[in-house]
């Protein structure tokens, strides 16, 4: 048997890798879409509980609006406006009571210098509740009262500092005076 080939107007084409190589990558491709196709799906499914728990929480809080409303329009009644002052005042009583002299007291220790008088204290409650201290402290010179507003800024206890005046030795009174209002980090 005799075959004819003619090499040289058909020269012998060396397209095995090519095929094999597209090959892999269509199954590749393929695998890939069906990966992708199968994670849409479940990300389909999981958006559906989503929506339904997001729909689920909205209604809750509608109803929950809904009796803050009635609630607030009870209280904005005139017979009851008495009640809201009388519980403002005592509210307001209770966050008073809520700070502890004891642990201003600590916490003004630590970063008070030996030499420097706590004359007066007065703690204050915000509408934010937060706590600040209106003080006037006293010292022979203004060097550790200067020392006792660093160590006030830089404590966790204790925040913004601001001097609101102070007054030169009297006769009657011979340190040097500084009212000082800082803010003091009491939990209420």
């Amino acid at each position: 048997m005799n075959i004819r080939i003619n090499l040289s107007s058909e020269p012998f084409r060396r397209d095995r890798p090519w095929v094999v190589a597209t090959t892999l990558i269509g199954i590749i491709l393929s695998v890939s879409l069906a990966a992708l196709s199968y994670l849409a799906i479940m990300h389909r499914d999981e958006d559906k509980e989503a929506r339904a728990e997001a729909e689920k929480a909205q209604r809750q809080l509608n109803l929950l609006i809904q009796e803050q409303n009635r609630l607030e329009s009870t209280l904005r009644r005139p017979e009851n406006g008495e009640v809201i002052e009388r519980s403002v005042f005592l509210n307001q009583l209770l966050r008073r009571k809520a700070i502890s002299w004891t642990r201003i007291f600590s916490d003004l220790e630590k970063v008070t210098p030996y030499n420097v008088r706590l004359i007066q204290v007065r703690p204050q409650v915000n509408q934010r509740n937060e706590v600040y201290l209106e003080m006037v402290v006293g010292a022979q010179s203004s060097e550790p009262v200067i020392e006792m507003l660093m160590r006030l800024e830089s404590s966790n206890e204790f925040g913004a500092v601001h001097l609101a005046n102070s007054l030169p030795p009297s006769q009657s009174e011979p340190l040097f005076r500084y009212r000082i209002n800082v803010n003091y980090a009491q939990k209420l």
